[in-house]
């Protein structure tokens, strides 16, 4: 059967079915039975389906990137460094530095260029929406000294309450949560699916399947909900820049 043939039966259109079939991308969670109707398999497709959505992805990071290229909404919690998407140059610089001593300068400049790189997802219009939960000790934590800790804080500062960002800290005094330990992202993308990523210090999962990410949603909500407001999450940045030394 052909790709066109079949997207017409189950309503996925020939791209979509096409990287499905080489493996590129992760099947939607209602196309599985579709198949199983098609083909009349008896459930082998949502039994292959409930496998394929626990393995790690082969190729996770360029998927995510991909998927974050199409988002129309970007949620993350970070817990310890500040989002790769709004780093400084010089806060991405130190990053790189101190995780890898031995890099020669210009390996560390080439991840520095290509971090940057994705921040054109931001020059597209309309922009993509960037909400942010920062824990307390990612604008305490002082990476690459005075000087570059302050550019970072600053270029946090204007993204607080703009137009097309928000955002918010957890405070030390919250106490514990159901997200520490790691940054979640949360990515709506242009077509209405909703997917997720979490990250390690070394190893990243992306979850595609709904009820995953509909249990990370909801323990972002929560987390929002006992978040400072941007108000005063605004004032709090601003007094950490002010308690730097010069």
């Amino acid at each position: 059967m052909s790709l066109e043939r079949l997207g017409g039966i189950v309503g996925f259109s020939k791209s979509v079915l096409s990287r499905v079939e080489t493996a590129d991308a992760m099947m939607a969670p209602d196309l599985p039975s579709k198949l199983d109707a098609t083909f009349h398999t008896e459930g082998l497709f949502e039994k292959l389906y409930a496998l394929a959505k626990n393995e790690i992805h082969p190729d996770r990071y360029r998927r995510r990137m991909e998927l974050e290229r199409r988002a129309v909404a970007i949620e993350v919690l970070a817990g310890h460094i500040v989002p790769g998407l709004v780093q400084t140059e010089g806060y991405a610089r130190e990053l790189f530095r101190i995780g890898n001593p031995s890099a020669k300068p210009d390996e560390i400049e080439h991840k520095v260029d290509v971090r940057e790189g994705r921040k054109d997802i931001f020059e597209r219009d309309p922009q993509p929406f960037l909400g942010m939960i920062l824990d307390e000790a990612v604008l305490r934590r002082p990476i690459g000294g005075p000087d570059v800790m302050r550019a970072q804080l600053a270029s946090l500062l204007e993204l607080v309450d703009a137009p097309n960002s928000l955002v918010q800290v957890m405070p030390f005094n919250h106490g514990g949560h159901a997200l520490m330990g790691g940054t979640l992202n949360l990515l709506t993308l242009d077509d209405g699916t909703a997917v997720a990523y979490e990250e390690s210090i070394g190893s990243g999962t992306l979850f595609e399947d709904k009820e995953s990410v509909t249990t990370r949603r909801r323990a972002y909500d929560r987390l929002r909900a006992y978040a400072l407001s941007p108000c005063e999450t605004g004032a709090l940045i601003q007094d950490v820049m002010e308690a730097l030394p010069r």
